[in-house]
């Protein structure tokens, strides 16, 4: 299996904006000649001769010396409006002037922030591409903190290299650095191609003896010092966690000076120190543009009792459609060798006392109340909760329950992913070799106490698991109409794959390895959580991609926790930290999810993300830490955390903050917000509910400011988009809280979608339709051609030239930067066409953001104006971008109208639409009318909506519609939200179908959104014969004047 790669919209992003801060340094190349060459010996003799000075020889052989990165030669001056113009993009705070290091030099510095997880090594590799081909720099030092990460960027190089061998026709040549071996550095400095060294700060800022290597004259190196070599080749500085290698006034900053950098591009998740901040891609962009997975915490609450000294642990409450709950719990029993820990499913009204064999610790101690709304269970008078544990005072039984909990989670995990062809990876960390593995008295090799544990509870689990998944499959057979009841169980491929292997088979340890071949605990040093022991990473990086099939028996894997950074799998989907919480580092919830965050691929290396799979990524790309601590004391400090990494997000959007930020329209026009269009917004947005009165987002607002739907004033109308995008810049206040997975609850489809109304609706709306389009070719030609010489605007590469005075003012007052007042602004155009050397195909991309054939859209691109298609040279991408949009728009106001839907004999098969592989977080009551018992959304409307429906008197029965049934459109599938089954005796309509949004006025919608919505009209109409009705509703009662009460 090879894992795959492909271009994501907000690397890029992060690219460009390293480009553009250097904008206006010409392409050139360095030039190369070898020091033993004849020119160079000639230099000499002229020396010798008196022709030439030694200074001036010495200038020359530096020029010489191999390929080297040509100087900066941007003025500090055009570098700031550079840098302010990318912040002004990316909506960052807008630096005064350039940030500097204080009595240290290493170049112009560049902040990236970049969650964990979302592929920040691909997005520098890629980066030094991009600036060897717009700059010609071809020099590039990776500084790492850890051998963890040095290992893992090498072979991120390997794993990408014939990705990006097929975007720009070479490789980089990339290595290790080794102080024992200098002909290395002599290869980098005279390789013509992109020359990448990656070095941990330990081989040149520690003291001992491989460090000063680097700094000394080597014979083998024709005594010469490797640092003076790396130093005449200008090199561009990368930091990979700038926290850790690059701290203010610390010793590793101070020799990074030695190799004389151009510029440092500092690239983390958690930037303590921040200059020039360029791109920011937090956690909570991370999070809510999907980018990693969704976190859940399976949470052990330890307990202490006053009414009993028994052992309990609520492992959960099973549910059942048709039988009360029951719980699951693990208490003690006497039997003919002693007393025994047993897991049981239990009633209510269970004795404890009676079923431990009248254990006198259970006195007094029956099952009172299972409540599967509250999901509480209460024992006499303790009420617990699933992953309460009481009166357990020992660490390896409480191990044991959490290594039981992540076989669990584990194959509950599996079972639905394994048939999607992802491999499912636990990761447990432990903080003793000892406790994995062990060896006796002969050497031979034995299960440590962990390992002996994983395997008695894997066995466990597995027949438990097995048994159920007979039973499920049993009572799917008995069923006789699978249109009644729908199960998803499916014996065969995956009921063979957990047979296959044995529970030694399916678990394997990584640590480090001493010199007889044995597992070893780590070597850390003082002070340090991480070890730099390299026989571990070697390890665990030459099986990243093997553990990733099927074919490969392992799929849980115990490794030390101080080799946790080398772990980056992206099919881990438990973590568990077999270990105690005290202590550790103020971000160690962080870096304990931080291992499994990266979204998971496929079989064939596919990663499962938005663009791939659509809203289900957060359905498939979840990962389960299985925590040594309760839920709400993890969620609160990863919380905590997360907020604290938000520091430099605005938390209000008072009118100070709009006050003087640039809006631009989408014909490339800017804005200025002067004080009173800032306190006009600001009011504006307060009046209708996107603020509170404390002018924070509202919980309303936050859902308009997803969707794109925030009101604007009149004014301001034509900016609404750069609006849009001020305000997701603000923080709300809140981090994502991560699901507690002891409250998830699988969304079985109950009897309502077995009604004999709901199936008649069923019948009503399965059929398929093809759609056939009657409009005018050449009319569209013309109607493109006038619309693309009327709105396409391409925003021109420019930089502002702002003019103040300094005023007479006290100290405070220049302290806070307020002592120069601007006189005078002044807009400049950059005049160099930037993209000249860029080929692009633009018939074909437009062809395919269009759907429409490539003669017609030759026959539209050779109509425009030449002055609109000169436009093309500012910035091919968004000419591309912003023309297919206009077509598109174009297209559909001509086929709104002139669309016609035909019947098909295929229909939509109600075993693949409505499924149980549906997990929801049990928070609400069990729905009445709808055919699951609970709702699946986030959306407040559609929340309020479904709580109408259960309430109004005229509905029947309600279906929350799943994405995989839609209606063909000529731009897109479209999804319609709801079906709902009304009353005959009270509405004229029985039948419908709704589209919720916050707002039904048809001047709302844009063009290609209302021909979506006149498409699923025309198709429900012809497939029901006019009974299933169709629209755009904001609330009930809107649905109520459609369907027309009798």
């Amino acid at each position: 299996m090879k894992l795959q790669f492909k271009q994501q919209d907000f690397q890029l992003q992060a690219i460009e904006a390293v480009v553009k801060c250097f904008e206006g340094q010409a392409l050139k190349s360095g030039n190369f000649t070898l020091e033993r060459s004849k020119q160079i010996l000639k230099k000499a003799s002229n020396l010798a001769k008196g022709i030439m000075t030694f200074e001036a020889l010495e200038n020359e052989l530096n020029q010489d010396i191999g390929y080297r990165n040509s100087g900066i030669r941007i003025a500090d001056e055009q570098l700031l409006k550079n840098i302010v113009a990318v912040q002004r993009e990316n909506y960052l705070i807008e630096n005064k002037q350039l940030d500097t290091i204080s009595r240290i030099n290493i170049g112009y510095n560049l902040t990236i922030e970049m969650e964990t997880g979302t592929g920040k090594t691909y997005t520098y590799i890629r980066t030094m591409y991009e600036l060897h081909k717009h700059y010609g720099w071809s020099k590039f030092i990776i500084v790492v903190p850890s051998i963890a990460i040095r290992e893992g960027v090498h072979k991120s190089f390997e794993l990408t290299q014939s990705h990006f061998q097929e975007i720009y026709g070479h490789k980089i040549a990339a290595f290790i650095y080794n102080s024992a071996r200098p002909q290395d550095i002599e290869s980098f400095a005279a390789d013509s191609r992109i020359s990448v060294m990656i070095i941990n700060t330990q081989a040149f800022a520690a003291t001992g003896k491989d460090a000063r290597r680097i700094y000394q004259e080597l014979d083998q190196f024709g005594s010469r010092k490797p640092i003076d070599i790396i130093a005449q080749t200008n090199p561009i500085i990368i930091m990979d966690e700038p926290q850790s290698v690059g701290k203010k006034d610390s010793k590793t900053l101070e020799s990074m000076q030695a190799f004389q950098p151009l510029a440092t591009l500092r690239y983390s998740a958690t930037h303590i120190e921040e200059y020039n901040k360029i791109f920011r891609l937090d956690a909570l962009d991370a999070y809510s543009k999907k980018l990693v997975k969704k976190i859940q915490v399976k949470g052990i609450n330890l307990k202490g009792s006053t009414g009993t000294d028994g052992y309990l642990y609520l492992e959960n409450i099973s549910y059942s459609p048709n039988k009360p709950p029951l719980a699951i719990l693990e208490y003690e029993k006497r039997t003919g060798n002693g007393v025994k820990r047993v897991r049981e499913k239990l009633a209510q009204g269970a004795d404890l006392f009676q079923l431990s064999g009248e254990l006198p610790a259970y006195q007094n101690h029956t099952i009172t109340e299972i409540n599967g709304f509250q999901n509480k269970v209460v024992i006499g008078k303790e009420e617990l909760y699933p992953g309460d544990v009481l009166n357990d005072h020992d660490e390896n039984l409480f191990r044991r329950i959490q290594i039981r909990e992540t076989i669990l989670s584990h194959l509950k995990k599996e079972k639905v992913l394994f048939e999607k062809g992802i491999k499912v990876l636990s990761l447990c960390f432990i903080d003793s070799v000892e406790k994995y593995r062990v060896y006796n008295e002969l050497g031979e090799e034995e299960l440590g106490e962990y390992a002996q544990i994983f395997e008695e509870e894997y066995k466990l689990a597995i027949n438990d698991f097995m048994d159920l998944f007979s039973q499920d499959y049993n009572d799917y057979v008995l069923e006789t109409d699978a249109q009644k009841v729908h199960k998803v169980y499916a014996p065969g491929s995956y009921l063979g794959y957990l047979q296959r292997d044995d529970a030694d088979r399916v678990h394997n340890g990584y640590f480090s390895i001493d010199k007889k071949g044995r597992p070893v605990d780590p070597t850390v040093k003082r002070g340090s959580e991480d070890s730099e022991d390299e026989s571990a990473y070697d390890l665990i990086m030459k099986d990243k991609e093997r553990l990733l099939s099927f074919e490969e028996p392992t799929r849980f894997i115990f490794s030390h926790s101080a080799l946790k950074e080398g772990w980056d799998n992206p099919n881990v989907f438990q973590i568990c930290a077999l270990k105690n919480v005290d202590g550790g580092s103020q971000t160690r919830r962080r870096q304990e999810v931080g291992r499994g965050m990266r979204l998971c691929v496929d079989k064939n290396g596919i990663r499962q993300d938005f663009e791939l799979i659509g809203e289900q990524v957060h359905e498939i790309n979840k990962l389960t830490v299985i925590a040594s601590e309760s839920y709400e004391n993890f969620a609160k400090g990863l919380q905590k955390e997360i907020a604290d990494s938000l520091k430099d997000r605005p938390v209000k959007a008072d009118s100070s903050y709009f006050f003087g930020k640039l809006l631009t329209n989408e014909r490339g026009e800017e804005h200025r917000l002067t004080q009173e269009d800032s306190n006009k917004l600001n009011k504006f947005l307060y009046k209708n509910d996107i603020l509170d009165e404390d002018d924070k987002i509202t919980p309303e607002g936050k859902e308009k400011i997803e969707k794109g739907e925030v009101p604007v004033p009149e004014n301001l109308q034509e900016y609404a988009l750069s609006i849009n995008n001020l305000l997701k810049a603000v923080y709300n206040g809140e981090a994502p809280k991560p699901e507690d997975e002891r409250k998830q609850a699988e969304n079985k489809l109950n009897n309502n979608f077995a009604k004999k109304e709901f199936q008649e609706l069923w019948n009503r709306i399965s059929m398929k339709t093809v759609y056939e389009v009657k409009f005018d070719t050449e009319r569209l030609i013309d109607d493109s051609r006038i619309r693309l010489d009327t709105d396409l605007h391409i925003s021109a590469k420019s930089y502002e030239i702002k003019t103040g005075e300094l005023t007479s003012s006290d100290k405070q007052t220049l302290q806070e930067g307020k002592g120069i007042y601007t006189t005078e602004t002044e807009q400049q155009k950059i005049r160099a066409e930037i993209y000249s050397e860029t080929a692009y195909d633009l018939v074909g991309e437009i062809e395919f953001k269009t759907n429409l054939k490539r003669s017609t859209i030759s026959a539209i691109l050779s109509k425009i104006s030449p002055k609109t298609f000169a436009l093309i040279r500012q910035n091919p991408e968004e000419f591309i971008a912003k023309s297919a949009k206009l077509i598109n728009e174009t297209k559909a106001s001509l086929i709104i109208n002139n669309i016609a839907y035909h019947k098909t004999e295929e229909h939509f098969d109600a075993k693949t639409v409505f499924t149980n592989e549906q997990n929801v977080l049990q928070t609400d009551e069990v729905l009445k009318k709808h055919i699951y018992d609970f709702l699946k959304t986030d959306s407040g409307i559609e929340k309020d909506f479904a709580k109408n429906l259960e309430e109004a008197v005229e509905v029947i029965v309600y279906a929350k519609l799943p994405r995989n049934f839609y209606v063909s459109t000529p731009i897109a599938n479209y999804n319609p939200d709801w079906a709902i089954v009304l009353d005959k005796e009270k509405v004229k309509h029985i039948y419908f179908i709704a589209e919720t949004k916050g707002s039904d006025d048809v001047n709302d919608l844009r063009s290609v959104e209302q021909l979506k919505t006149n498409c699923a009209k025309e198709h429900f109409k012809t497939i029901s014969g006019g009974e299933v009705r169709f629209d755009v509703i904001t609330n009930y009662r809107k649905l109520l004047d459609v369907v027309e009460l009798k």
